[in-house]
């Protein structure tokens, strides 16, 4: 297994150390509290390797990001983890997977995909350190039915591990390890109840999805004709309705009653865009109406985040990429009676 770290921050703390749960020497406290977050089990050390555990973690909507590592070479056996996938990226070391009849070595090439109906077992390296995505096995299947625009007629299962050195996992994996840089700089929305949380959530679990071979995947991978203008149609006046309101494809496409990647298509068919892109530019619109109307007191804050926008600095920059001006500008010639100055 390579022992070689990803991530630079390792030289000099822990990824999402802001947001740690606990560190503990004792065998027993760690299983107890690694329970708490996702599933009991048994927890073994193997060798004469010092046990020294940590468990960084932030909660999402439908998911959790974490960081772990046990020091020790340790067995971890928690049999079938029943309500969530886990997605473990090893930063250092590498682990010894057992899930189902799937048998294979998790290390900085590949991550581990562990589904929750198969019986689970482990055995991670000395000196493995790992980030893990743990997704809500609900959210995850739900996503996949707005994927296909039908029910699932069995479980979702992946097969073995994700390739993450090339194709789709490496940008999978290179996505994640960013947003936990991200996390770790104060620059990301992940943990805030929010549009731009949904996203980041939604974006991740399509990625999983494409990324890894599962039992969907052939389906997927079948042409699908765009939505009908009709349904595009829908799905723009679903948005107009809702544009102060938290809003994610799989939701827009639902109410269109098509699935999402048929309403992709028909957006870039007819519109030349994506509905997200639809959304943001419309919100933008009316943001910048507020900002041309704005009373004496109105801040540039408030009238972004009235209209979805959490972060000030994202919002600033797509603001001046539509309407060629920072959005200051906008509310200063707004107070100034039109006059910029």
């Amino acid at each position: 297994m390579h022992q070689e770290c990803r991530m630079g921050t390792l030289a000099n703390r822990a990824p999402l150390s802001a947001h740690q749960l606990f560190r503990s020497q004792d065998l027993d406290e760690t299983r107890d509290r690694v329970a708490q977050i996702y599933c009991p089990h048994r927890l073994e050390t193997l060798g004469r390797t010092p046990f020294d555990a940590r468990h960084n973690h932030i909660r999402g909507e439908r998911m959790s990001l974490n960081y772990m590592e046990y020091g020790a070479h340790t067995r971890i056996d928690p049999g079938e983890l029943g309500n969530f996938y886990l997605v473990q990226i090893p930063l250092c070391g590498g682990a010894r997977i057992v899930n189902g009849t799937d048998r294979y070595t998790s290390d900085r090439t590949a991550a581990a995909v562990l589904n929750p109906h198969k019986s689970t077992s482990m055995t991670w390296a000395g000196g493995t350190r790992q980030i893990l995505v743990q997704i809500d096995r609900s959210a995850l299947q739900k996503l996949l039915c707005d994927l296909l625009g039908a029910q699932m007629q069995r479980p979702l299962k992946f097969n073995g591990p994700l390739n993450i050195q090339q194709g789709p996992g490496s940008a999978l994996g290179q996505f994640v390890l960013h947003l936990v840089r991200e996390i770790d700089a104060g620059r990301s929305d992940f943990g805030r109840a929010g549009l731009m949380n949904r996203q980041i959530e939604s974006t991740l679990m399509t990625g999983l999805i494409e990324a890894v071979d599962n039992n969907y995947s052939g389906f997927l991978g079948r042409p699908t004709g765009s939505a009908a203008p009709h349904k595009l149609r829908r799905a723009e006046d679903y948005i107009e309705a809702r544009l102060d309101q938290p809003l994610t494809l799989e939701e827009i496409a639902r109410a269109a009653g098509t699935s999402a990647r048929s309403l992709q298509m028909a957006f870039r068919q007819f519109r030349g865009t994506t509905p997200l892109n639809f959304l943001r530019d419309r919100r933008l619109d009316k943001a910048h109406q507020a900002l041309s109307k704005a009373r004496p007191g109105t801040t540039v804050t408030d009238i972004a985040s009235a209209w979805g926008f959490t972060h000030l600095g994202r919002f600033s920059q797509s603001y001046r990429d539509r309407f060629g001006q920072p959005p200051s500008d906008t509310l200063r010639a707004a107070l100034n009676g039109g006059r910029f100055h």
